[in-house]
């Protein structure tokens, strides 16, 4: 998280080396491999610095169509599937629009 609240590329690479050495030398190793991992992606890493963009927000919305595909444990037709997810999904307001009240006369 540290990482991500690095105010350049210059800081942001830097605070990634120390990482890095501090992880390498742990006695973690599946740790040791997500380091290794990270450093083959570095650059795309430090791109964020450049353009602060991810794709969280299509992550988060991914893990909410499949929490329904779970929850439905299958659907007969892909038009029920559609629309849960367009109902959950798709932030409709589903409050009733009634007309309002007359409160007074015109005269």
């Amino acid at each position: 998280m540290e990482y991500w609240t690095q105010p350049d590329t210059a800081s942001g690479r830097d605070f990634f080396t120390r990482w890095f050495r501090t992880v390498r030398r742990s006695k973690l190793e599946p740790l040791k491999k997500v380091a290794l991992t990270f450093k083959d992606h570095l650059l795309g890493l430090l791109n964020y610095f450049v353009h602060p963009i991810t794709n969280a927000l299509t992550e988060g919305f991914n893990s909410r169509v499949q929490a329904i595909k779970t929850d439905a444990r299958g659907f007969r037709r892909f038009a029920n599937y559609r629309a849960r997810i367009l109902f959950f999904c798709g932030k409709l307001d589903l409050l009733p629009h009634l007309p309002s009240a007359v409160t007074h006369n015109e005269a």
